[in-house]
């Protein structure tokens, strides 16, 4: 087996980021802005390491030569890389400090999510290239995962329910009505089958939240750090949605098969599971989530988990033609121009905030208590990007009283925080997270019992 690029590399100047969903959209956007801000600002001798995810081995092998592609343009017309380097600066020098590795992985499918994290754990992973900008990369181990994105899911809608769409502008004006839309026409519903036998489970649900769910699990052997080692432990970072309210999840409808509004009652989900994972009602069963086998809490130091929303993005997710796509982008733009702060529209900006947890210092992030805030890529009028605070229902800001002065980018109507409804959110998590370990219980024993047959 051949030695890895990054072998000679001291690992504080390596960095392993997987994303999921990575081949178009807000994960095409997030690996393109991990690679720009990656070499901006690390170590000239620095590597990154990106995993992108697809469910084919056709479209894992686009997303490759895509992201190298954008790589060795970066390199090639950075100004800020050739000021740092000087006159002698190659290019290439750049672009074989980067290094793109795929896997394949469909979150509806629980066969295959053991396959990738048994690929990831225990295998190898190969990129072989005859391009000299690049280093071919044959049967590479990966040694531990620093972050962990989940940006891949399903919207579930079928188009838009056009006197909705009338009556929230009327009644709640532009930029309310594209930041917290209620005119996304979907149906109720729609089941997947995970494995080829057992019952079904919500096909939203399922690629959205709890694919991911047990695909972290699996990858917890990467997220974790030995006690003691200088490295900051692995992130788990979830993606959520600005869009999501109180009601949108129901704990009688967990897995959102009978709602219309299946996408978001799984980033409400979402939003809850992260924003409770410290507290104390939550966390024995958080620990017992970021344990497997081969980890211990006495010898390990779990991945810490993180939450984030992309702001409202234009992306195929949204199914539209032709002609009310270019309508509807333009109407994000002038959402933007009247003052909006959650609309990044690009892949590139909505990637803002994924980037900024996945490559910030890990002493800044516990500074701003990091793991209790919703964060949001944002822009200005001039589509300058910025990392913000979100709003979450049951929780506020960070999950304090403390409301801002002049609070932006809150949704109309919303209320501040009250012990009250505190004291529910944080109970609603607990119960979240309840079912969820036993629904990863029930699953992995049913997985294991068709791998074994």
């Amino acid at each position: 087996m051949a030695p890895a690029p990054w072998d000679d590399v001291p690992a504080e100047d390596t960095h392993f980021v997987l994303v999921t969903g990575a081949n178009s959209g807000i994960g095409f956007g997030i690996g393109q802005r991990l690679i720009d801000e990656y070499l901006t600002t690390r170590s000239l001798s620095a590597h990154l390491i990106l995993i992108p995810t697809t469910r084919s081995v056709k479209k894992s092998q686009e997303t490759i030569n895509a992201l190298r592609q954008h790589a060795r343009q970066f390199a090639a017309t950075s100004q800020a890389l050739r000021a740092r380097v000087g006159p002698g600066y190659d290019p290439r020098d750049t672009t074989r400090r980067v290094h793109v590795l795929s896997v394949q992985l469909d979150l509806c499918s629980f066969a295959s999510i053991r396959r990738a994290a048994d690929q990831l754990v225990r295998g190898t992973l190969s990129s072989p290239s005859a391009d000299a900008d690049f280093v071919s990369l044959v049967d590479m181990t990966i040694p531990r995962l620093d972050a962990v994105i989940f940006n891949a899911g399903v919207g579930g809608w079928t188009g838009l329910d056009w006197p909705k769409v009338a009556h929230n502008i009327l009644t709640k004006g532009l930029v309310q009505a594209t930041t917290w839309p209620t005119f996304k026409a979907a149906t109720a519903g729609h089941t997947v089958n995970p494995l080829p036998s057992g019952p079904p489970v919500g096909e939203v649900f399922c690629a959205n939240v709890f694919g991911h769910y047990l695909f972290a699990h699996a990858l917890v052997p990467l997220l974790s750090r030995l006690a003691g080692s200088p490295l900051a432990p692995g992130r788990i970072i979830w993606e959520s949605s600005v869009e999501p309210v109180w009601d949108c999840l129901s704990l009688d409808d967990f897995q959102a098969i009978k709602t219309s509004a299946a996408y978001e009652s799984s980033k409400r989900l979402t939003d809850t599971l992260v924003l409770t994972s410290t507290l104390a009602p939550s966390k024995p069963f958080v620990a017992r989530y970021l344990q497997n086998d081969n980890t211990t809490e006495t010898t390990t130091t779990p991945p810490k988990i993180y939450l984030v929303h992309p702001g409202v993005v234009q992306t195929t997710l949204f199914p539209l033609n032709a002609f009310m796509f270019f309508w509807y982008r333009i109407v994000l733009y002038v959402a933007r121009w009247l003052g909006s702060p959650w609309h990044p529209i690009t892949s590139y900006n909505g990637a803002c905030a994924p980037v900024w947890l996945a490559l910030q210092e890990q002493g800044a992030l516990d500074s701003v208590a990091a793991d209790r805030v919703k964060w949001g890529s944002s822009t200005d009028r001039a589509g300058n990007c910025r990392v913000m605070k979100t709003e979450v229902e049951g929780w506020g800001w960070d999950g304090t009283m403390t409301v801002a002065k002049r609070p932006v980018g809150r949704k109309s109507g919303a209320v501040d925080l009250t012990k009250e409804r505190r004291e529910e959110f944080e109970e609603v998590g607990a119960k979240c997270w309840r079912e969820m370990e036993r629904l990863r219980e029930e699953w992995e024993a049913r997985t294991e019992e068709g791998t074994s047959a």
